[in-house]
């Protein structure tokens, strides 16, 4: 079995980010979809579809004031979760990177797997609250089934995309000693001379 230098040096086997960076994108592309679709564009609540949902929950129609603040308790929690989320990847990330801490942000694989979590909170959470439960459309109306395609989409390309990228880069070895800053350029002839 092949070992690469920082193994053999070290006789660790590089961190793997996959994990933390997993679950640093779920929550992560939650708070992109609670902040952007939630709250900025307002296209959709966590119940604002339960007048047509597939499982009998109340509807809360997010257009009225009673409505809108069940739903509000709704996003808040969904941003609980979200916020949980970032907190374990962070955890889990700062439990396998003692060393070099600040080198593992520039990582490739870090934020590979960061996207490629942001695409699979886009899966699940568009066949399960689009598809399955049916609380909620990105964008309801006539074309809401072409909204909720495109989601599963972005959330495929994502995962794809991530993988792609978090294959690309070198593991993270923490016993690898950090890259020398760059030489500072040959000093000139000394004053007062000429060259």
């Amino acid at each position: 079995m092949a070992t690469t230098a920082g193994e053999a040096r070290a006789g660790v086997a590089p961190v793997s980010l996959r994990l933390p960076g997993i679950v640093l994108g779920v929550g992560l592309g939650g708070f992109v979809d609670g902040i952007l679709l939630h709250q900025l564009l307002q296209w959709h609540h966590m119940l604002s579809s339960t007048d047509s949902d597939n499982i009998g929950v109340k509807f809360y129609n997010p257009r009225t004031v009673t409505g809108l603040e069940m739903n509000t308790v709704w996003d808040g929690l969904f941003h609980t979760v979200c916020w949980l989320a970032v907190l374990i990847g962070l955890a889990i990330l700062y439990s396998r990177v003692t060393r070099h801490r600040r080198r593992v942000w520039t990582s490739r694989v870090l934020w590979g797997w960061i996207l490629a979590g942001w695409g699979i909170f886009n899966l699940v959470e568009g066949v399960l609250d689009h598809h399955i439960l049916g609380i909620h459309h990105v964008h309801g109306g006539p074309y809401q089934l072409w909204w909720d395609i495109g989601f599963l989409v972005l959330g495929a390309l994502l995962l794809a995309g991530g993988y792609l990228l978090a294959r690309s880069g070198r593991s993270f070895d923490p016993s690898d000693p950090p890259a020398d800053p760059p030489a500072d350029p040959p000093a000139g002839p000394p004053a007062g001379t000429f060259a």
